[in-house]
C-alpha cells in the first residue's frame, strides 16, 4: 500500500468517526430537547394542579397555602465535543479545600481514603418517576373534590333521608328531655296545663329549630357550585310536629295506667 492509498484510508476513517460522532451529537440534542419538553409540560401540569388545590382551599375555608415559585426547571444544554468546560465564576469557585479533594496538606478529604463518588442520575427515570406522582396527585385531588362535595354529616345517605334522621334524632332529643323534666312533676286529672302545652308546642318548635340549624351547618357540602340543598321544611316540621306529642301522650297513658 503507498503512502497515498494509507493516507485516504486514514481520511475515510477519520471522516466515518466524525460523522458518527455528528449523529451521536444530534441523536443527544433531540434526546434532551425532548426531556426538556417534557419538563416544561410536567411544569405546567403541576402549575395547574396548584391552582386547583388552591380553589379547593379556599371553598373548603383552609388556609392560604404558600407562594411557590413557578416556572419549570431546564435540562443542561449540550456541550460541543472536544471543548473544554467553562470554569465557574463567583463566590462558589474559589479554591481552598472543596477545589483539591485528596491532596495532601489541602485537608479535603484524609490521605488514603479515595474521594466520594456521587451516583449517576439518569433524567427519564427521574422524569418518569415524577409524572407517576403527578398521576397519583391527580387522583387524590379527584377524590378530594368528590369528597368536598359531599356533606360532613351523613355523607352517604341521599339529602331526603339525611333530613329525615337529623329532625327524628332532634325530635327525640327533645322529648327525652321533656319527658326528663315531666318525672316528679305533678300531673293534673283534668288535663293540660301549662307543662303540657310547652310539651306539646314549645319543645316540637325547638326540635325543628335546631334540626334546621344543624342541617344548615354540617347537612351541605363544603364545596357546592349549585343552589344550597334544600333543609325538608315541610318534612321536618311534621315529624317535630308528630314525635314530641305523641311520646307526651304515651307518658300520660302510663302515668294512668300505673298510678
Amino acid at each position: 500500500m503507498t503512502g497515498f492509498e494509507e493516507y485516504a484510508a486514514l481520511v475515510r476513517e477519520l471522516t466515518a468517526r466524525q460523522r458518527g460522532g455528528e449523529r451521536a451529537v444530534a441523536a443527544e440534542a433531540d434526546r434532551r430537547r425532548a426531556l426538556q419538553t417534557a419538563v416544561e409540560q410536567l411544569g405546567q401540569r403541576l402549575a395547574t394542579q396548584g391552582q386547583h388545590l388552591d380553589q379547593l382551599g379556599r371553598a373548603v375555608g383552609g388556609p392560604a397555602p404558600a407562594v411557590v415559585p413557578q416556572g419549570a426547571p431546564t435540562v443542561p444544554a449540550l456541550a460541543t465535543p472536544g471543548a473544554a468546560p467553562a470554569p465557574e465564576t463567583g463566590a462558589g469557585a474559589t479554591g481552598g479545600a472543596a477545589a483539591a479533594p485528596g491532596r495532601p496538606g489541602v485537608g479535603a478529604y484524609p490521605e488514603g481514603l479515595p474521594a466520594p463518588r456521587v451516583a449517576e442520575v439518569d433524567p427519564a427515570a427521574e422524569l418518569a418517576a415524577a409524572q407517576q406522582l403527578a398521576d397519583e396527585a391527580d387522583r387524590h385531588g379527584q377524590q378530594a373534590e368528590v369528597l368536598g362535595h359531599r356533606p360532613p354529616l351523613l355523607p352517604t345517605w341521599s339529602p331526603a333521608a339525611r333530613a329525615a334522621a337529623v329532625y327524628a334524632a332532634c325530635a327525640l332529643a327533645g322529648s327525652l328531655l321533656m319527658l326528663v323534666a315531666l318525672i316528679g312533676s305533678p300531673i293534673p286529672a283534668s288535663g293540660l296545663d301549662l307543662l303540657a302545652a310547652a310539651s306539646c308546642a314549645g319543645v316540637p318548635l325547638l326540635s325543628f329549630l335546631a334540626g334546621h340549624l344543624v342541617l344548615g351547618r354540617w347537612g351541605r357540602p363544603p364545596i357546592s357550585t349549585g343552589p344550597p340543598p334544600s333543609r325538608y321544611l315541610p318534612l321536618g316540621f311534621v315529624i317535630c310536629a308528630l314525635f314530641s306529642p305523641s311520646l307526651f301522650c304515651l307518658y300520660l297513658l302510663a302515668f294512668r295506667l300505673l298510678r
